[in-house]
């Protein structure tokens, strides 16, 4: 299944996440769904696997990963020790292109994901252009001197609100990663356990 590149308004209102800047503000605006009824419109019983099945596309759709790729996270998230639910958003938020997102480098999931296989990121000091690069602790991520100056950066750095895993140098638009952030501090709108269930039918 290849990454969702429709309309990203329509897709955001129906999860009920923004999934990018355009579509928060046209959220704001326009809450309800479609439609001169849509305010008041009866939503019908969802079944378990319903309820399972729309959290993991909101998980996927919120890191512009593959079908795929999330089972890889999944799977290991299983094998290894601890809260499978805590480990797969740990795995999924050390992804390059969620940190730079996460950072304020980029404004969307899906500008960032553009801007690293573009080439104009690096880890420590390393041209890094694989956007599912998974990022240690202390590891430094910054945008090449050849692309700073470049106002997608310089825009989005400006309105940045890092989470406080991560230590943000607005300057030389760089970001460390302080710490494996537990789950309460990761910004994803998401009941994770729903998601671990439809994996485990």
């Amino acid at each position: 299944m290849s990454n969702y590149t429709g309309a990203k308004v329509r897709l955001s209102r129906k999860l009920g996440i923004a999934l990018t800047a355009k579509a928060g503000k046209y959220m704001e605006r326009k809450p309800n769904p479609p439609g001169q009824h849509g305010a008041n419109k009866r939503r019908a019983k969802v079944s378990d696997y319903g309820k399972q099945l729309f959290e993991k596309q909101r998980l996927r759709l919120q890191y512009n990963v593959h079908e795929r790729q999330l089972r890889r996270y999944v799977d290991q998230a299983q094998r290894a020790l601890g809260n499978t639910g805590e480990i797969l958003v740990q795995l999924l938020e050390s992804r390059l292109d969620a940190l730079v997102y996460r950072a304020g480098l980029a404004r969307s999931m899906y500008a960032a994901r553009q801007y690293v296989t573009h080439g104009h990121l690096t880890v420590n000091g390393k041209r890094v252009n694989i956007p599912s690069y998974r990022v240690k602790v202390n590891d430094v991520i910054a945008v090449r001197e050849k692309s700073r100056k470049l106002l997608c950066f310089q825009e989005a750095i400006r309105t940045s609100a890092p989470p406080q895993y991560l230590e943000v140098s607005k300057s030389n638009l760089s970001v460390k990663l302080l710490y494996v952030p537990p789950r309460e501090e990761i910004p994803v709108i998401c009941e994770i356990p729903l998601v671990v269930e439809y994996y485990s039918r």
